[in-house]
Order: C-alpha cells, then structure tokens, then sequence
C-alpha cells in the first residue's frame, strides 16, 4: 500500500533530504586513493548524529533471517552494484570507483540517496558510466510528474542506459521511502506491467535508484548475504535521490 504523505510532512523530509545532501557531499569530499571504507562511514555516522538523525542502514534487516546490515554507509567498489558494506580491509586505489549509498532518519522520516564517484584518476570508461547513470536519474526525475506512471520513470531511465551501450539492473528496484525507509511501491529502472498501472499522484515520495552495468544486467548475491555484484564482473555504477509531488503539483528532489 503506497503511503502518501502531506505537505506538512513533506516539508520535513525537504529539511532531512538537505541535511542528508550535505553529509554525502562531505563524505565524497574524502574520497581518495589510500582512505578505508571503515573511515568513510565513521565519518557519515558521526555527522548524521551530530545533525540530529539517525542511520536509515545500520543494522537494517528486510526479513526476520537476514544478518543486520553493519554499516551506516553502503561502500559498493566497481564489480559492486549495492549494499557493500564498510570494513577495515576495504582500501580504495587509484582508478576505483566507489557507490556511497546513504540513509537517514529525521525526526521521524527518512531519506535516502546515492552517487558515484572516481578515486583518483579514473578511466575515460568509467567516468562515462558515472555519467551516463547520473543522467538516467536527471531523466528519470523529469517524468516525476502527477498523472504520468512509474512506467514513465524507467522508460527514461532504460531508454538512456541501453542507447548508450549499457545495461540497467533488473533484480533490484527504487521504492517508496518516507515512513518507512523502504514502502511501496517498487520504483523499476526497466518497464515493467505493474509500473504501468501506477500511477503518480499528489504526496507520493519516493526513491528513484538507476542501477547501470557495463555489461549485462545479471547480478549474484555474495555470501555476506548484502553485497550484489555484476554477475560478469564488469564496472557498476548507481544514483539515487527522494523526490516527492506536493500538494501544490510541483516535483521536488528532497535529497539535493
């Protein structure tokens, strides 16, 4: 059941969404050859405490089985689509690129977002991958608009990806985000029959996440039970941001 939120609570997970942009901004800031996944995400956990929120991902389980997730930060390196989670021997070089995955709890409603960036000097291929996805979700936003489907939404987004070579990942999806940090509905980077029955209306939040690969879209689930990498072990990069319709019509990116 799609929760629809009011303008009121909208308004505060507009001030959370900048609190967080702000955060993820000054973590990227840190990216360099040398620095540890484990530094990144003491530095995320210390700054989203210090804003007055809470971590959306650590210790976050999505059913009764599954080992809480470790981090506050997602740290998913090249291969990695998602949920890459942060340890001490996790070292990014030159020529890496890294995911950072972030989430946050404010005053009662979360947010969540994500970029992907270079660790140094990276290859010309690379630097086009980042682009190409962080330009799927600039398209994928424009369609954010009431009367207009989700199907709208990953048409743009897998339209973008494929005509410039690459491919979108189909076993993860974007989702609803407000109350809880994952709601419905499922937000596809890829058509699907569901995404065209839904339709977007007035106080609809939700986080739109193009996962783009490379090479083909299949991805494997590592042992750790989080990590999701492509299955061909080619470069995968991922972009994310809340955006909501208000009351007034008007298409927001909470997360900027």
């Amino acid at each position: 059941m799609i929760i629809y939120k009011t303008q009121k609570e909208i308004e505060i997970m507009a001030i959370g969404g900048k609190i967080l942009s702000e955060i993820l901004k000054e973590v990227a800031d840190k990216v360099s050859p040398g620095i540890g996944t484990l530094e990144l995400d003491k530095l995320a956990e210390e700054l989203i405490r210090k804003r007055g929120g809470f971590p959306a991902f650590k210790n976050y389980k999505s059913s009764s089985d599954q080992k809480p997730f470790p981090s506050t930060l997602c740290t998913s390196i090249n291969e990695e689509v998602v949920h890459g989670s942060a340890t001490p021997d996790r070292i990014l070089k030159e020529g890496d690129i890294i995911g950072l995955d972030i989430g946050m709890q404010y005053q009662g409603y979360f947010t969540d977002m994500a970029i992907t960036v270079g660790v140094g000097e990276i290859s010309k291929d690379a630097k086009r991958l980042i682009d190409i996805t962080r330009g799927a979700l600039n398209l994928a936003i424009e369609q954010v608009k009431e009367g207009n489907h989700l199907s709208n939404v990953a048409e743009a987004i897998q339209k973008h990806a494929e005509k410039n070579g690459f491919s979108v990942v189909r076993e993860l999806v974007g989702h609803g985000v407000g109350k809880e940090v994952h709601e419905d509905p499922n937000v596809p980077n890829y058509v699907t029959q569901e995404s065209k029955l839904i339709e977007i209306k007035k106080g609809m939040t939700i986080a739109i996440e193009p996962m783009v690969n490379v090479g083909d879209w299949q991805v494997n689930l590592l042992d750790d039970g989080w990590t999701f990498v492509t299955a061909d072990s080619k470069l995968s990069a991922h972009f994310e941001h809340t955006v909501a319709v208000d009351h007034e019509g008007k298409t927001r990116i909470l997360t900027q």
